[in-house]
């Protein structure tokens, strides 16, 4: 789900859009496929979902939205996201209260 790269961390993420709010819902898969299961408030049109998990992301890990950029799953629920500047152990412990992550 985290994977330590040389710009920051890479971030795996199923999204969920159309929900009633964006929020961190849980781990979607297990071991290596595991991804952050993030339910999106805004729809899946014209990329409305895709900036929305940008804005979530870059609120969540304090970082500016131009540090997150979504490396591949632009037309797919699975979707990998950049996470530049940031290391994988600050990744982690923003994540911890929501899961374990191994």
């Amino acid at each position: 789900m985290l994977r330590a790269v040389k710009d920051g961390v890479t971030l795996a993420v199923r999204a969920q859009p159309g929900a009633k709010k964006t929020a961190i819902v849980g781990v979607y898969g297990e071991n290596a496929t595991a991804q952050l299961k993030i339910a999106v408030h805004a729809p899946p049109i014209e990329g409305r979902a895709n900036a929305a998990l940008i804005a979530f992301l870059a609120e969540s890990f304090s970082i500016p939205k131009n540090a997150v950029e979504l490396r591949s799953g632009e037309m797919s629920r699975s979707k990998v996201f950049l996470l530049r500047g940031l290391a994988r152990q600050d990744a982690q412990r923003l994540l911890l209260p929501y899961f374990h992550i191994s």
